[in-house]
């Protein structure tokens, strides 16, 4: 259902989303229907040339109900960590009130006390932009298990939310190519 279908109909869907969404997370399981992610080419910049397949980067969209329902699981995942101190009291990522700004702030200053104080500091900084295109499955339920706390359905919910993932390859640009003949 497109997301300007779902507003109009806001009143009436919601109860059935709600539903859809307190069963999904009691059950620990995230449906498959919500799985599937369509993709599509967005040029990377308007310069740049769109005959060329490197000017584009893809971009998985995924369904109105998918986005909710992730981000209820996101703000309650948060509150548990944020109420049992379970977040690295150096993290900034993912915060309230905390940013890439405030990590910088925090490097900066160790940095400058350490010249002060006579001794040699150096920074090595990596690119982590698709890491999380590289993370193990297991390791991250294990560390949601164990570091974090999460069990029973909470946990099941999460392998299920990785697990069995689809995508669909939605080729703009040949429509486009069309549409301009």
């Amino acid at each position: 259902m497109p997301t300007w279908l779902l507003k109009e109909a806001c009143d009436t869907v919601a109860p059935f989303i709600t539903l859809m969404c307190n069963t999904s997370i009691t059950q620990g399981k995230f449906p498959n229907s919500q799985k599937s992610a369509i993709v599509r080419p967005l040029i990377k910049k308007v310069n740049m040339d769109p005959s060329d397949l490197n000017s584009y980067r893809p971009i998985s969209n995924l369904s109105f109900v998918s986005k909710l329902l992730e981000r209820i699981t996101d703000a309650r995942f948060t509150e548990h960590a944020n109420a049992n101190n379970l977040f690295s009291p150096l993290q900034s990522a993912y915060r309230k009130h905390h940013s890439t700004e405030t990590a910088l702030v925090k490097i900066h200053n160790d940095i400058i006390t350490n010249i002060d104080q006579g001794h040699v500091g150096a920074l090595v900084l990596l690119d982590l932009s698709s890491a999380f295109d590289t993370v193990d499955h297991n390791l991250l339920l294990k560390i949601l298990e164990y570091r974090f706390s999460v069990t029973d359905s909470a946990l099941k919910w999460f392998s299920f939310y990785l697990s069995d993932r689809t995508q669909t390859i939605h080729n703009q640009l040949e429509i486009w190519g069309r549409a301009q003949h």
